[in-house]
């Protein structure tokens, strides 16, 4: 048995408090009165901000929600009688329990298989056809995630040539960007380089799962594409009348370094936790370790053993066949550790 406390904190990065500078800002938010809707200072620096992050002019919508925000993005740029090509693993097709379909007026997901969590261009193109016929819904998008849902992340190159089939048939590009903090850190490059630079329409930047209590926001890099958006964004709830408390988080979230060093780390902690299970007995990683996230295929009989132990362990995640744990801004080297101290004791 292991007398030390129960380790909790790896099952997601979900159960993370927010960070520092995040509360700071919210407590500094609130005093006195602010315009409401959107209107307040915070937000319209959110803007300015963002552009200046992603080297270009953006129109962004701040929401409270990872689910929301890629629900509405995806409406904007597809049609009701539309299809949305994504992984089979995406996160909008297995947790976001028919929000996308629901927003877009009943659009449909297109999900398709990939190594990594990953699509392909060339299965992307294979994939795409009943352009015209009256009697298919008709190809509006395709949406990819970075870091993916088996965080492993998109290269450059693979994002382009995703981008670059997407424009041959006219489709939109959306990234969810759950964890896009941890893909840009893990591969070294500007967030315009693996944005729109490299052809993505509409990105969900989150920040829940980096720092932050609860704020994400929709990032736009075509103006053309946001048609009905506002009025979507008030629909759905998600245009907060109290809109500088979300906006307050992400300001500070993004002023400086805080949320690249927040995902600096907890990439470093799932590096650091990988190396040590790749070094055990009779377990073996599933996925690369890019992120913040670690994949592991552990028997059935190590993984009770560890729940004896007190650890939660999430095996419900993904595809059924690893067990997950997740880093997070705030994740201990002593919680890591422990963790592999469990494992070791039950690995042969």
């Amino acid at each position: 048995m292991i007398e030390e406390s129960p380790i909790n904190s790896l099952a997601s990065d979900n159960v993370s408090c927010a960070c520092p500078e995040v509360m700071d800002a919210v407590v500094a938010a609130n005093t006195g009165i602010s315009d409401s809707y959107g209107e307040d200072v915070y937000s319209v620096n959110l803007e300015a901000r963002l552009c200046e992050i992603f080297e270009t002019e953006v129109k962004i919508f701040p929401v409270a929600t990872g689910t929301a925000s890629n629900a509405l993005a995806l409406s904007a740029i597809t049609p009701s009688f539309g299809k949305i090509y994504c992984h089979e693993l995406s996160h909008i097709n297995t947790d976001e329990y028919g929000a996308p379909e629901f927003f877009t007026g009943g659009a449909k997901l297109v999900d398709m298989k990939g190594e990594n969590a990953k699509i392909t261009a060339e299965a992307l193109e294979s994939t795409i056809y009943g352009q015209g016929n009256v009697h298919h819904a008709q190809p509006a998008a395709v949406s990819i995630t970075h870091a993916c849902e088996a965080g492993v992340v998109y290269q450059l190159d693979e994002i382009s040539a995703i981008t670059a089939v997407a424009r041959a048939h006219n489709l939109n590009v959306h990234m969810d960007g759950a964890r896009f903090a941890n893909a840009v850190v893990s591969l070294g490059v500007s967030p315009a380089e693996t944005t729109w630079k490299a052809g993505v329409d509409v990105l969900t930047l989150g920040g829940t799962k980096n720092g932050c209590l609860a704020a994400e926001v929709v990032v736009f890099f075509r103006p053309e594409l946001i048609g009905n958006f506002p009025f979507l964004h008030k629909r759905s709830g998600q245009l907060l009348s109290k809109m500088r408390f979300i906006s307050a988080q992400l300001e500070a979230y993004l002023t400086g370094d805080v949320w690249l060093r927040n995902a600096r780390y907890a990439n470093a902690m799932a590096a650091r936790l990988s190396e040590g299970i790749a070094a055990l007995p009779g377990i073996e990683l599933a996925y690369p370790t890019q992120s913040n996230e670690v994949f592991v295929r552990i028997p059935e009989s190590v993984v009770e053993a560890l729940r004896v132990d007190g650890v939660n362990v999430n095996d419900e995640e993904l595809d059924g066949s690893a067990v997950r744990f997740v880093t997070a801004w705030n994740t201990e080297a002593a919680e890591v550790d422990r963790l592999l101290r469990a494992l070791a004791l039950h690995c042969h």
